[in-house]
This record gives structure tokens, C-alpha cells and sequence, in this order.
């Protein structure tokens, strides 16, 4: 190897430009006779080749061509401002105005964000049950760099996470990246989406690293009643399992429903629950997202706070001028706003139910939160389909409807829908999902009830 060696000349400590001395010593590798490599060999690293997004994978390799004579409507994307129908408050607005025109927040920001931004974070879902410091909170860009910051933090390359299934795919893209392997627990839609806690606890083992928790859920906007989650907590507890609690639909429940957070029920089991602004104020581009650790038992100790912290400084955090505005988007944002917004989402799933329970050959499973609806084909009654992803690219190519295949969940033979979309676009979706339905549903032998519908 070459070695350097700096020279100074005088006293001072800090050598001036003309004072520096660089001599070489040893053979220079730029003669060609050094040991480097004869020839190029660039290849991705185990963690790009491992990244995998189920979602990707399988829409790009559809054969996504719409009906030319049809307007196409996208009933498959989870962002609630594509078609500019659900505005985000003029406070909100107002708030990042405010923060930019300040000149206070062009700089950088602690890599865990700003210490007056993690107080409002933590003062605003701080409760007797479940306490929050700002010590206790790590700001990220977006809920989905909190979960990944939860995941790596939490496992090892060969250790196991728990995932539901059907499940939001990012979990596997990350899990797999990192060489950690997942394990699929099922919910039940019979039970509005439940989870079979007997098979989840089957899948325990020594090497589980955590149990991850979506609620309310993407894709299938169920929302798990306190009881319910009380039963999670006792698995979790049992077999000494920490949970991610991937909580970004927060408070995004229709009327007749509540969102408990889990923290607020558990003293045992450490929890890393992770939000952000995305949803609910309805502006997933501005990036910033949180993890809140609750860990009334100790048992994170110091070790998983510190690790959060050094896996934050890998990047230099979120937007400072978010953070700048977070006061006022949290205190300053109308209730008429949340209410108006799921108002306008519970109107549509009601909607979009009803119409596609009406037709013969699908189960819709009524959601009770977030922005979807799951639908279960009944594929012995559609033969000439192989599958929930041949159905869906039908549905597209001859109504130009796209809806993303259960199977981008680890879930087969249903379809999710998003409700975000305006009322006569979703009435029109629905009329042309009942055309498609109508033309390839054969009555299958045995089921002659539900023919006579």
C-alpha cells in the first residue's frame, strides 16, 4: 500500500496550503503492476439483488392494456390525493407557508429531528395509559423509514419477523433486503379480518425477532376491537415478543368503530408504534413520519433507543420545514377536517359494498377504517380465469378498471379496492366490475342458490 506523509513547516498546528509537503514511498499501483483487479467486475450488492416489492413484481408483468373505448379508472393506488377530491386543510397549507417564509428551517435538522418537534409529537399522543417523552420519539421520513429503522434495529440477517397476510408488501421488501425471514400469519375474513391467533402463535420460534401489527389495515381496512388486540398483547407476552405496531391509519376509523392504540393496553410487551402525517392529514409527499417508543416495562433498556438513534444518522432525517410547520398542523387543523375526511371515506365504502355485494361471484368484506376494501372472487364460478391476477388484468384490459390482485398481499383470488376516489367514479367503476362479472360468471355445479340470486 502507498503511504503518505504530511509535512509542515513551523510551529502551527494547522498547516497553511504552501506548507504541505505530500511524498509517495513504495511502488505506485498506476505503473499496472500492482495486485488490483485485471478486468471490471461491478455487481449489486446481497442487499440490492435480495430487494424484492411483490407489488412491482406482479403489476409490471401484467399486461396492463385498457379498453381504448373506456376512460380508464385507477381503483389501485393508496395515495387519497391523486384525484384532487380530498384537499388537506387551508391550516395545514397555512402552517407550511409559515415554516418557509420563517427563513427558520433551510438548514439541517438532528438526524431524530428537532427536539421542539418530537415534544409536539409527544405531547400530542401522550396518555395516562401510554406516556410519551420527547425522548421517546425518532422522527423519519415517512411511516415507511420508521419501519424500516423498527425492523433493522430489531432483527438479525436469519432471524424471523411475523407478517399478516394478506399484509402490506412492503414488509417483505424490507425483511428481505435485510436477509431476515418472514413468516405469513393469516387473518380471517370471515371474522372481519382477525387474526387466527392459534396459527399466529405456531409460528413462534426461538429465532423471532418481532411480531408485526397493522391497524387499522392496508389492504383491508379492518379495525381490531380491544379485545382483540388485548389477545395479540397475551401471545406476545407469552413468548416474549416485542411488537412493530405499524399504526399508520391512526384514528382514520369510520363512525360506528373505535381505534384503540395498542400501547395504551400493554405494560409488558415493548412496543415501537409507528405514524406519521401521510393519511390522516392527507399529504403522504411531505414525508414525515414517527416511531414512538413505549416501553413502560423496560425492557428496550437503553440499547434499542441508542440503536434507533445510530441507524437515524444514516441519513440526515426528515424535512425541516415540516417539522417547522408540525405545531400547527397538529393543534391548528380543524376537527370538521378528520370528520369530513372519513365521512367522505365511509360514504364510499358503504357505496362500493353494496354494489359489489350485489353481484354474483364476489364477497366484499366491509371495511371498518383506513381507505380499502378487499373482494373475494369466488374463481370456481369465473373458470376461464386462472386466478385473481388474470382476473384483474381482464377487468382492465375489457372495462378499464385496475384494482391491484390479492396476490400483491400474499392473499389469492381477491382484489382491493381504494375508496379514496370520487362518488361518480366509483359508481362508475362499480356498474363496469358488474358488466365484467355478468359476462364471465358460469354458475358452478353445487351452487345453484347463488345462481338463482
Amino acid at each position: 500500500m502507498d503511504s503518505y506523509v504530511i509535512q509542515t513547516n513551523g510551529n502551527s498546528s494547522l498547516p497553511s496550503v504552501l506548507d504541505v509537503h505530500v511524498s509517495l514511498s513504495g511502488k505506485s499501483s498506476m505503473s499496472g503492476k500492482g495486485k488490483g483487479r485485471k478486468r471490471w467486475s461491478v455487481k449489486p450488492s446481497d442487499m440490492a439483488r435480495n430487494t424484492f416489492n411483490p407489488i412491482r413484481a406482479i403489476v409490471d408483468s401484467m399486461k396492463l392494456k385498457p379498453n381504448p373505448d373506456k376512460t380508464m379508472i385507477t381503483l389501485s393506488i393508496g395515495d387519497p390525493t391523486v384525484f384532487g377530491n380530498l384537499p388537506t386543510d387551508p391550516e395545514i397549507i397555512q402552517a407550511m407557508k409559515d415554516a418557509l417564509d420563517s427563513g427558520k428551517y433551510n438548514g439541517y435538522a438532528p438526524s431524530t429531528g428537532f427536539l421542539s418537534s418530537r415534544e409536539q409529537i409527544a405531547s400530542y399522543y401522550s396518555c395516562p395509559e401510554a406516556p410519551l417523552e420527547a425522548k421517546d420519539v425518532i422522527l423519519t421520513s415517512g411511516c415507511s423509514q420508521a419501519i424500516e429503522l423498527c425492523l433493522s434495529v430489531l432483527a438479525n440477517p436469519g432471524q424471523n419477523i411475523l407478517v399478516p397476510r394478506p399484509g402490506f408488501s412492503l414488509y417483505r421488501t424490507l425483511a428481505e433486503s435485510f436477509g431476515i425471514e418472514i413468516k405469513l400469519y393469516n387473518l380471517l375474513p370471515e371474522k372481519s379480518w382477525e387474526i387466527d391467533l392459534k396459527q399466529l402463535e405456531s409460528l413462534i420460534d426461538e429465532k423471532t425477532a418481532c411480531l408485526i401489527i397493522n391497524n387499522p389495515s392496508n389492504p383491508c381496512g379492518s379495525v381490531f376491537n380491544k379485545s382483540h388486540l388485548q389477545k395479540i398483547l397475551a401471545v406476545a407476552a407469552r413468548h416474549y415478543v416485542p411488537i412493530l405496531a405499524d399504526e399508520i391509519y391512526r384514528d382514520m376509523v369510520f363512525s360506528d368503530s373505535k381505534f384503540v392504540p395498542l400501547a395504551t393496553l400493554s405494560s409488558n410487551v415493548p412496543i415501537l408504534s409507528c405514524g406519521g402525517l401521510a393519511k390522516r392529514w392527507l399529504v403522504p409527499g411531505w414525508r414525515l413520519g414517527w416511531i414512538l417508543i413505549h416501553d413502560q416495562g423496560d425492557i428496550f433498556g437503553n440499547e434499542i433507543r441508542d440503536g434507533l438513534v445510530k441507524l437515524s444518522q444514516r441519513i440526515l432525517g426528515p424535512c425541516t420545514v415540516v417539522q417547522g410547520a408540525l405545531k400547527s398542523i397538529l393543534y391548528r387543523t380543524p376537527q370538521e377536517f378528520y370528520q369530513n375526511t372519513m365521512s367522505f371515506l365511509k360514504s364510499s365504502a358503504d357505496l362500493c359494498y353494496g354494489a359489489l355485494a350485489a353481484i354474483p361471484g364476489l364477497r366484499p368484506v366491509r371495511p371498518s377504517g383506513a381507505m380499502y376494501l378487499m373482494v373475494g372472487i369466488e374463481m370456481e364460478n369465473f373458470p376461464e380465469f386462472e386466478n385473481d391476477v388474470e382476473f384483474t388484468e381482464r377487468l382492465i384490459a375489457e372495462q378499464s378498471v385496475q384494482c391491484l390482485p390479492g396476490t400483491c398481499f400474499e392473499y389469492r383470488n381477491f382484489f382491493r379496492v381504494v375508496i379514496t376516489v370520487p362518488e361518480v367514479m366509483m359508481l362508475e367503476a362499480c356498474s363496469r366490475i358488474q358488466e365484467f362479472c355478468e359476462q364471465h360468471y358460469h354458475c358452478a355445479e353445487g351452487s345453484q342458490e347463488e345462481c338463482d340470486k
